[in-house]
């Protein structure tokens, strides 16, 4: 799509205006089933980058539980940045999912209401039946999205608190402190990256339902 076009659409988005932005969508042939296609392969790649930060904030902070002398200030601002990274993304992947609810309600509000005007009563419950499977698959893959977001939670609190208290006491003593905690920040990601990894894979099998 041409990038002026894309740039004029997503004014809509911005504006809160959704539903006239689906509608300026569909008058170029892009409808709200390729919109929640193209969002959910989006929160993939959210989820994905997510588990990547993640990852790199704990191997940044079991670094730090390896000190052995040099810059911990230096150290401190590695830290720091990829505490801001996991932030970052932990942010991204809820945008991504509230953008999915709201192309969600609208795709199946549209389909509920044109199961009323089939003639042939077959068809109309083929589609009916169509309906109930996406709504299904869609319920388990964004429930494994809101768990996976919840884990989050944690991992951003306790990699918040390891920063500010490293930013504030630049020693050897605050290194010992942080030592305890990263058993159980490692527990924390651990478990967000493995909640992560199943709502990637009910984002799958949702996709293939969809297409």
């Amino acid at each position: 799509m041409p990038y002026l076009l894309t740039l004029f659409l997503s004014v809509f988005v911005l504006s809160g205006c959704s539903s006239t932005y689906y509608s300026a969508m569909e008058t170029v042939g892009y409808h709200k089933r390729d919109i929640m296609v193209d969002r959910v392969e989006e929160a993939k790649e959210s989820q994905q980058e997510a588990q990547q930060e993640f990852s790199s904030a704990l191997e940044a902070l079991e670094a730090l539980t390896r000190f052995d002398g040099g810059d911990l200030e230096k150290m401190y601002e590695n830290i720091n940045g990829k505490y801001e990274d996991s932030e970052q993304a932990a942010e991204d992947v809820s945008k991504r999912i509230n953008a999915i609810e709201d192309v969600s309600d609208a795709l199946f509000a549209e389909w509920q209401e044109e199961l009323e005007l089939y003639k042939n009563a077959k068809l109309r419950r083929d589609s009916e039946k169509k309906l109930r499977q996406t709504k299904t698959s869609y319920t388990a893959m964004l429930s494994a999205m809101k768990r996976a977001e919840k884990k989050m939670t944690p991992v951003l609190d306790a990699l918040r608190d390891n920063t500010l208290y490293l930013k504030h006491n630049l020693n050897a003593n605050a290194i010992g402190s942080l030592q305890g905690e990263f058993v159980d920040l490692e527990r924390d990601i651990e478990v967000a990256i493995k909640e992560m990894k199943g709502a990637i894979s009910e984002s799958d099998k949702f996709l293939a339902n969809l297409k």
